[in-house]
């Protein structure tokens, strides 16, 4: 069924072709939309993939409406491409199993992106589009390598799953489980009374979240990290720095791992709401998309290689854009902050610890807590006048007020020495921002302003480090052989904190957060369930034998 509606956008109008049927190799039919040009012209095509159904892109922009991330659809036809919004295989309008990111799904992008290539629409050069899962499908486009596909642009999108969404640092996150059952499922499935279901998805995905706690075969064929190398088109990889419980490693690794011509882009987007926002908008798409595409996909010699820098980042704190020529930054300086038993004064915690250049002596102390703690009531938030609060019963390690600023920009790690009466533990960091607090309101007990910069989590037992593709920006574990801890043995943990771009203010204090768990008071919907054996005492320790600090690239 063709449609025929006015171009908003520009003189060209839009042609619809609506509930189309490709089979595929082993005969099961992909539905897809096409959104073209009104004429008889050959376009470049964008291409978009999803479990998300493309009947939805019609439905006004909102933040109720986070999984419609196709972008302005109609501006895009408007400056001369087609577009085509693909049903994976299982859901919307497509036939067969989803079986999330599946070698057949991988495949069906293959054969797809060729059929569209085909069309007498289109003139054979095709890219990638749009956010999330369209991301994590775009890599997966690139991986496949299908003739007609001449570029892909993931925005917000991870390599990773296991480790960058279902398993942070080997401790099990909620989001991908109601992801799947409470939003995914249902959406597919619900529908207005009197309306026939939608597509039911048999397959038990939940399932497989919870019971794959280690990252196996199941994990690895869905995890386009293990083959990025392989991706022989060019790559605009775009991400957020308030993604960090879902995208934001993955645009940063992608773009590291591919040996293609590359870009990446960092937004100081500071939740999904924003950075989902941000796709919707025209002058976004005009300023780092449109150049991409006209040139790899229309040959505009609109010196987008040459003249684009090799990594944007959006320094947050200071609001401004910085271009680089490399990623990770190299004009930067790995100072070691310490931990240290001291107090600042300047928050209510369990500790009120410092943080310091100055490397701790032989008599430097431990820190110490318990959990749970009996005030924990909104995850490890604990009630008070002013709402729930998620730094009064944990630890946290503080500067004294910058003298000048400190541009934090790359990669971080925490070297972490911790005993526990436990067999096993975690560990959840939080790198913030602390302004200044009025004298008046600290005298009263209420907690200083801060803001989340970055974070880290790694479970002890899942310590096993993959040395080949560790570095010292970044350690990688295998996530394969969990193992116990021995109880009272002090164990060296280096704990991957996630890349940011962030301007620390003179009078404003660094502020490390510590603990073992987390609340939708900070996490919103990337929480880690509390589970009932983490009951324990942990110890750390700041000594010269054991210097535990957080090594923060500060920019020269």
């Amino acid at each position: 069924m063709s449609t025929e509606r006015d171009g908003r956008y520009g003189p060209l109008k839009m042609r619809v072709d609506d509930h189309l049927k490709v089979k595929m190799r082993d005969g099961v039919e992909i539905g897809c939309r096409v959104y073209r040009p009104d004429d008889e012209g050959q376009y470049p095509a964008l291409f978009a993939a999803s479990p998300y159904q493309y009947e939805t892109d019609d439905i006004p922009h909102s933040p109720l409406f986070l999984w419609r991330e196709v972008g302005p659809v109609e501006w895009y036809v408007s400056h001369g491409y087609v577009y085509v919004h693909m049903d994976v295989r299982g859901s919307g309008n497509s036939d067969g199993a989803y079986e999330f990111l599946s070698p057949d799904e991988q495949q069906d992008y293959y054969e797809m992106i060729e059929w569209t290539g085909a069309q007498a629409w289109c003139d054979g050069n095709v890219g990638g589009i749009g956010q999330s899962y369209y991301a994590w499908a775009q890599w997966f486009m690139g991986i496949v390598n299908p003739p007609s596909l001449k570029c892909i642009a993931p925005y917000d999108g991870a390599v990773d799953i296991y480790r960058g969404c279902a398993y942070h640092g080997g401790v099990y996150c909620d989001f991908m489980n109601w992801w799947f059952s409470l939003m995914l499922r249902a959406n597919n499935h619900h529908r207005p009374a009197g309306a026939p279901t939608g597509t039911q998805m048999d397959y038990d995905l939940g399932r497989d979240f919870v019971m794959r706690q280690t990252y196996d075969d199941w994990w690895q064929a869905r995890s386009a990290y293990e083959r990025l190398k392989e991706i022989k088109v060019p790559v605009l990889s775009i991400g957020h720095q308030g993604k960090m419980g879902l995208h934001e490693r993955g645009n940063i690794l992608g773009y590291e791992e591919v040996e293609v011509p590359k870009k990446l882009v960092l937004t100081g987007a500071a939740n999904a709401f924003e950075a989902h926002d941000l796709f919707d908008k025209i002058d976004f798409h005009e300023d780092w998309l449109k150049p991409f595409y006209d040139h790899y996909l229309k040959g505009v010699d609109n010196g987008y290689p040459d003249q684009t820098p090799e990594s944007r980042l959006f320094l947050r704190g200071a609001d401004q854009w910085l271009d680089m020529d490399a990623w990770p930054p190299v004009n930067v300086e790995r100072v070691p902050y310490y931990l240290g038993a001291g107090s600042t004064g300047s928050v209510t915690s369990l500790n009120d610890g410092t943080l310091s250049t100055e490397a701790p002596g032989d008599d430097g102390g431990v820190t110490r807590y318990s959990y749970p703690d009996p005030q924990w009531l909104v995850g490890t938030a604990t009630p008070t006048p002013q709402g729930p609060d998620p730094v009064r019963r944990t630890l946290t390690f503080a500067t004294e007020p910058l003298e000048e600023d400190v541009d934090v920009i790359g990669p971080i790690v925490l070297e972490l020495y911790a005993e526990s009466t436990a067999v096993d533990t975690d560990f959840f960091v939080r790198l913030t921002d602390q302004p200044p607090q009025d004298p008046t309101d600290r005298e009263k007990g209420l907690q200083p302003l801060s803001i989340n910069v970055a974070k880290g989590w790694l479970r002890a037992s899942h310590r096993e480090k993959d040395e080949a593709r560790s570095t010292e920006l970044r350690p990688f574990y295998t996530h394969t052989n969990p193992q116990e801890i021995e109880p009272g043995k002090i164990y060296k943990y280096e704990i991957e904190v996630l890349p940011c771009a962030y301007r620390f203010k003179k009078g404003h204090r660094i502020r490390m957060d510590l603990v073992n768990g987390d609340s939708p008071v900070t996490e919103f919907i990337f929480t880690h369930q509390y589970f009932y054996y983490k009951v324990g005492t942990d110890t750390f320790h700041h000594n010269t034998a054991h210097a535990s600090r957080i090594l923060l690239p500060v920019a020269n």
